[in-house]
C-alpha cells in the first residue's frame, strides 16, 4: 500500500472528555488528535472520521475520511480539559488518554499538548490510564512519575507480535516491539502499574505458539502488572480495510480467512482451541495475570477510605 503524505488539520473541540460505557476501568476518555499515523492495518477507529461534526470544522475548512494521514489537531484542548476538570461537580474518576487515537503518535513530537495535559492531571490528582505504540512517552517520564506519586497511573503498551520484519508491515507507523517492552521497563521503576495489551491476536499471523510465548515471556522479564489477550474483531469499515490489506501483502490467507470471519466476530471453534491450547497454557506457564481491573479496584477502594476519613473526621468537629 503506497503511503500518502500526513497533514496535519487543526480543529476546535467543545469536549474535551467524553463519558465511555461498557466494563471499562474507567468513564472518561480522552483524545487530544482525530486519527493516527500508526498505521495499524487492524485500528477498530478508522471509521471515527466520518463523526466529525460540522461545528468541529477544521480552520482551513477540510474535513477528511482518511483517518491514517489526516490528523486533526485539537487546538483548545488543553483549556476545554481545565474547564471540565475544574468543576465542582466533577469526580476525581480515571481517565483513559488515548483511547482511540494515540496520544504519542508522530503528531506529538511537533505539537507537545501532552506535558500540559499532563501538569493538568497533576494539577487536580486526576488518576489515568495511557495506552501508546511510542516510547515518545519517555518524553514526559518526569511528569508521569510525578502525577503516580499523587494518584493512581496506568502505563500500557499494545504488543501484537515478537517478529519486527511483520510489525513493520501491520503497525508500520509505530516503534519497533522492543523499545515498548524497554518503555514499559522504565516505568516499573515508578508507582505507576504497567500492562501488555495483546490484542488483536491476528490469525495466522501473530497467534503461533512461537510468537505468543515470545511475548508473553518479555511480558513476565519486564514485570507486568497484567496482560489483556483479544482475538481480532472484524467490522465495518475494519473489515473492508483488512481484507483488501491481506489481498495486497498476504493473498494466500485471503479466503482462510473470510473463513474464520463469516461474521465480526472469529470463528467460535478456532477461538476456543487458540486459547484453550496457546493462550492460557502459556498464561498459566508465565504467571500473567489477565486482571487489569485489579489495580483500579486497589485505588477505588483507597479512595473510598480516604472519603470516609474525611467524613468522620469532619463529624468530630
Amino acid at each position: 500500500m503506497e503511503k500518502l503524505p500526513v497533514q496535519y488539520l487543526p480543529i476546535s473541540c467543545k469536549t474535551a472528555l467524553h463519558s465511555v460505557q461498557g466494563g471499562f476501568p474507567y468513564k472518561s476518555d480522552l483524545n487530544i488528535y482525530r486519527g493516527c499515523e500508526n498505521g495499524c492495518k487492524y485500528c477498530f477507529a478508522i471509521y471515527s472520521h466520518k463523526y466529525m461534526k460540522p461545528e468541529t470544522e477544521s480552520e482551513n475548512g477540510v474535513l477528511s475520511d482518511n483517518y491514517y494521514n489526516h490528523i486533526y489537531v485539537k487546538t483548545n484542548i488543553v483549556e476545554q480539559l481545565e474547564k471540565e476538570l475544574s468543576r465542582p461537580s466533577r469526580k476525581r474518576e480515571v481517565i483513559n488518554l488515548g483511547g482511540v487515537c494515540d496520544s504519542y503518535q508522530a503528531a506529538e513530537a511537533e505539537f507537545s499538548i501532552m506535558p500540559d495535559i499532563l501538569k493538568l492531571m497533576i494539577k487536580y490528582k486526576n488518576p489515568v490510564i495511557l495506552s501508546t505504540k511510542s516510547d515518545l512517552i519517555l518524553r514526559d517520564f518526569d511528569l508521569i512519575e510525578e502525577l503516580a506519586e499523587t494518584t493512581f497511573v496506568n502505563i500500557a503498551a499494545t504488543i501484537t507480535t515478537a517478529d519486527e520484519e511483520l510489525r513493520k508491515i501491520i503497525e508500520p507507523g509505530a516503534v519497533s516491539t522492543q523499545k515498548r517492552f524497554d518503555m514499559l521497563q522504565k516505568f516499573k521503576k515508578t508507582n505507576a502499574t504497567i500492562g501488555i495489551h495483546t490484542m488483536p491476536i491476528l490469525p495466522f499471523l501473530t497467534d503461533s505458539p512461537e510468537n505468543l510465548e515470545s511475548v508473553f515471556s518479555k511480558t513476565k522479564e519486564v514485570g507486568a502488572d497484567y496482560i489483556i489477550v483479544q482475538p481480532l474483531y472484524l467490522r465495518g469499515q475494519t473489515r473492508v480495510f483488512y481484507f483488501d490489506f491481506i489481498q495486497q501483502e498476504f493473498p494466500e490467507l485471503y479466503e482462510p480467512l473470510k473463513m474464520l470471519y463469516k461474521t465480526g466476530g472469529l470463528d467460535k471453534e478456532y477461538k476456543s482451541n487458540l486459547f484453550q491450547n496457546v493462550v492460557h497454557p502459556l498464561l498459566k506457564k508465565h504467571g500473567l495475570s489477565t486482571d487489569y481491573m485489579k489495580s483500579v479496584r486497589a485505588f477505588e477502594s483507597e479512595m473510598k477510605k480516604e472519603k470516609e476519613l474525611k467524613q468522620t473526621n469532619l463529624f468530630q468537629f
